[in-house]
């Protein structure tokens, strides 16, 4: 080698960032994975959302004059539901719970619901008020029993 030219060997060499901020490795490493994760909730919470059973019994929620006294209006869902839905072209089944909340309080809509034939039917579906403990019917048997 000619002189005052040297090739580096791995001594000489710089470490990368990562090597040089390994203090930073654990919680960026965390970070990945929590937004990942969230990544995957928040997705299936705006999939859980846009089901025909979630829209149609909170619809039914609003359209109730009972639901709509206890908890006045406008009436809207919470941000965390909870529960389950299967769907496998015209059929499926959905069994969930929906917060909801008003001026005058909150509520939980229960929701079972089995789809037939591309059509949601509301098995049972009940408003839990939580201030006065009451529960509101608005499945399909009790519109068929109050007529």
């Amino acid at each position: 080698m000619p002189d005052g030219i040297t090739t580096p060997t791995s001594e000489d060499e710089a470490p990368d960032w990562w090597s040089r901020k390994s203090v930073w490795k654990v919680p960026l490493i965390l970070l990945a994975v929590v937004l990942f994760g969230g990544g995957i909730f928040w997705t299936a919470i705006g999939f859980i959302k846009k089901c025909g059973a979630y829209t149609g019994a909170l619809d039914r929620a609003r359209a109730s004059t009972q639901v709509c006294e206890a908890l006045g209006t406008p009436i809207e869902d919470g941000l965390l539901v909870t529960g389950n839905i299967r769907v496998s072209g015209p059929s499926g089944w959905a069994s969930l719970a929906i917060p909801i909340h008003g001026p005058k309080g909150r509520g939980v809509i229960y929701v079972e619901a089995p789809k037939e034939l591309g059509e949601w039917r509301f098995k049972h579906l009940i408003v839990g008020i939580e201030a006065t403990r009451e529960r509101i019917d608005l499945s399909e048997a009790a519109g068929k029993r109050a007529l």
